[in-house]
């Protein structure tokens, strides 16, 4: 197995699958509900789709109903990422992780940022407070 990090659970739960990496925030009102896609230009992830992948990101950006109802969004059409790891949380995405049955977790090691990159398979347990790059 990879190496393993301690965090805080936030929204329970489990997940694995591809990391995708973001060094901006996320405003999540800027992603196309259809495909997951970041279509805010000059995002560190523009053209990128979170869909199904485990998004690691610093915190949300915009207002909470532009946050919620771009969450919302991506739900309805079955592109939500499969679990957040967030450096900053904030109410409305904790809340809306929170009902929208997505791990959440925050207060991660140090050296996970330093060690993780975009494409890196990793598992997530939110119950345990562990993440692992497998």
């Amino acid at each position: 197995m990879g190496k393993k990090f301690s965090c805080h659970k936030i929204s329970e739960g489990v997940a694995e699958g591809e990391a995708l990496l973001s060094s901006d925030e996320i405003m999540f009102y800027l992603i196309d509900p259809k495909t997951g896609v970041v279509i805010e230009p000059a995002h560190a992830l523009e053209g990128q789709s979170m869909a199904g992948k485990i998004l690691i990101f610093p915190g949300g950006k915009g207002s909470s109903v532009v946050q919620a109802d771009g969450l919302f969004q991506l739900n309805k059409e079955g592109n939500l990422p499969k679990a957040m790891i967030i450096q900053y949380p904030e109410t409305v995405l904790v809340s809306s992780a929170i009902i929208m049955d997505i791990p959440m977790v925050d207060k991660v090691d140090k050296e996970f940022y330093e060690t993780i990159k975009s494409g890196d398979r990793i598992r997530i347990d939110a119950d345990a407070g562990t993440i692992e790059i497998l």
